[in-house]
C-alpha cells in the first residue's frame, strides 16, 4: 500500500460556526467513514495539559511492581469488570495480547438500579490508592464523552437524520468503557503482536496514542500505518454503527504491532449504544457500494445478522476476551 496514503484529518473545531460549517463537517465525517471507517479528530477542545496528565499517571502505574499492580487486579472488580489485567491475560481470537491494561466505566455506586441488579459491567470502578490516577480517569471520560455525544450529532447530520437521532434512540445514557493499555517493548517486533486484527464493537472509538507507533488498520488489500498526529484523537467505526448502517460505514479491521524501542501507551474511549437498546438498521441510510465491509470477519460473527440487545452482543464478546472471568463475572 502507497507509503503516503493517510487517513482524513477531520478539524471539530468549525461545528459552532453555523448550520453550513455543521454540514460540510458531517460529509466530511461521512466519508471517513464510508472509505476507511478510520479518521483523525482534531480541534476537539480536549486540552493537552489534561491528555498529558492522564498518560504520566498511567505511566507511573504500569512502572509499579507487579504485585502492586495486582492489588487491583479485574478478578476483584466482580461483575463490574473493572481494574487492572496483566500481560496475556487478554485474548483476541483465542490468542494472548502483548499488552497489559485497566479497566474502568461510568463510575455507579451501590444506589444505582443496574448495580443493585448485578448488571454486568456497571459499577464502581477500582483504582490504585494514589489519588492522582483517579481524578484523571474520571475527568479525561467526562471530556471525551462530550466529544463522542457531538460526534454522533455530526455522523445522524452526515447520514440525513435529525442531529438527536442517535440521542434520543440510543446515547442517551450511554455505554462508556474506558481503557488504558501497555505494550511492553519486544525483542523481534516482526513477531510482536500487542493485539492481533480485531474490531471494535459498539459506535465509536476514540483513542488516544503516544508517539511510539505500531497501530494499523485495513484498508482495501492492505494494511494502512496510523502514527499520532500531534494532538489529535484516533476515532473509528464500530460492530454496531455499521449494523446501524447497513454495511455504510465500515467497521474496520485494525492491530497493534510492538515496538523493539519502547513500550507503547494507548487509551480508548468506548462510546457505545445504551447497554439495553435493541438496534436494527435504519431504514433511511442506503448501503454503500464500497464493500461488502464484512465479507472476511475476524471473530466469524456477523454484525448484521445480530437480534440482540447491545449489552447482550458486547457480554458475548468480552466472554472471548477474558474466558478466566465469564463464569465469575457473567
Amino acid at each position: 500500500m502507497s507509503a503516503s496514503l493517510q487517513l482524513p484529518v477531520v478539524d471539530l473545531s468549525s461545528m459552532h460556526d453555523g448550520a453550513a460549517a455543521r454540514l460540510e463537517l458531517a460529509r466530511e465525517l461521512d466519508a471517513a467513514c464510508r472509505q476507511f471507517g478510520f479518521f483523525y479528530l482534531v480541534g476537539h477542545g480536549v486540552q493537552t495539559r489534561q491528555v498529558q496528565a492522564l498518560m504520566a499517571s498511567a505511566r507511573a502505574f504500569f512502572d509499579a511492581p507487579l504485585d502492586a499492580k495486582r492489588s487491583i487486579h479485574m478478578s476483584k472488580g466482580g461483575r463490574a469488570w473493572r481494574g487492572y489485567f496483566q500481560l496475556g491475560e487478554e485474548l483476541t481470537s483465542g490468542r494472548p495480547d502483548g499488552k497489559e491494561g485497566l479497566y474502568f466505566g461510568t463510575e455507579l455506586d451501590e444506589s444505582d438500579p443496574r448495580v443493585q441488579a448485578g448488571t454486568p459491567l456497571h459499577g464502581r470502578n477500582v483504582f490504585p490508592s494514589t489519588p492522582e490516577l483517579r481524578g484523571a480517569v474520571l475527568d479525561y471520560m467526562e471530556e471525551i464523552t462530550r466529544v463522542g455525544h457531538q460526534l454522533m450529532a455530526l455522523l445522524a447530520l452526515g447520514l440525513s437524520l435529525k442531529e438527536t437521532f442517535f440521542r434520543e434512540r440510543y446515547t442517551g445514557d450511554p455505554t462508556i468503557l474506558f481503557r488504558i493499555f501497555n505494550y511492553p517493548r519486544v525483542a523481534d517486533p516482526t513477531d510482536g503482536w500487542g493485539v492481533g486484527e480485531h474490531t471494535d464493537y459498539g459506535f465509536i472509538t476514540l483513542l488516544k496514542q503516544d508517539t511510539v507507533g505500531g497501530l494499523q488498520v485495513r484498508h482495501r488489500d492492505g494494511w494502512l500505518e496510523v502514527p499520532d498526529v500531534p494532538d489529535s484523537f484516533v476515532c473509528n467505526v464500530g460492530d454496531m454503527l455499521e449494523r446501524l448502517t447497513r454495511g455504510r460505514y465500515l467497521s474496520a479491521l485494525h492491530r497493534v504491532r510492538s515496538s523493539a524501542r519502547s513500550d507503547r501507551l494507548s487509551m480508548a474511549l468506548f462510546f457505545d449504544p445504551a447497554f439495553d437498546a435493541a438496534l436494527t438498521p435504519i431504514e433511511t441510510v442506503a448501503p454503500d457500494s464500497y464493500s461488502p465491509h464484512t465479507q472476511v470477519r475476524w471473530d466469524d460473527l456477523d454484525p448484521h445478522a445480530v437480534q440482540q440487545t447491545y449489552g447482550e452482543y458486547l457480554l458475548s464478546k468480552v466472554g472471548r476476551v477474558f474466558p478466566w472471568l465469564r463464569e465469575k463475572a457473567l
